[in-house]
């Protein structure tokens, strides 16, 4: 999987890994894992902090754009995610 920038919704930054899978169409089809809603270098949260799950599916018709990070985002997201 690769770590990329994805925007999920105007102003939605998320750092995450992606990974796309076959599926029907209409049905979620990329799989986030450790999606982080970026704000800042300093300041990465949880995208759904009500939610315990590390893994989201969605649709990739809902995705705005794709990006690849900073290496220095890449460097915070991995300390943040390192379990």
């Amino acid at each position: 999987m690769e770590i990329k920038c994805i925007m999920v919704g105007m102003g939605d930054i998320l750092i995450t890994e992606i990974q796309e899978l076959d599926a029907e169409i209409g049905d979620p089809d990329c799989k986030l894992v450790n999606p982080l809603k970026f704000l800042s270098i300093d300041n990465m949260t949880p995208w759904l902090g009500a939610s315990s799950q590390d893994e989201y599916m969605i649709r990739s018709s809902d995705i705005l754009t794709i990006a690849d990070p900073t290496p220095e985002v890449v460097q915070e997201y991995l300390k943040l995610t390192a379990e």
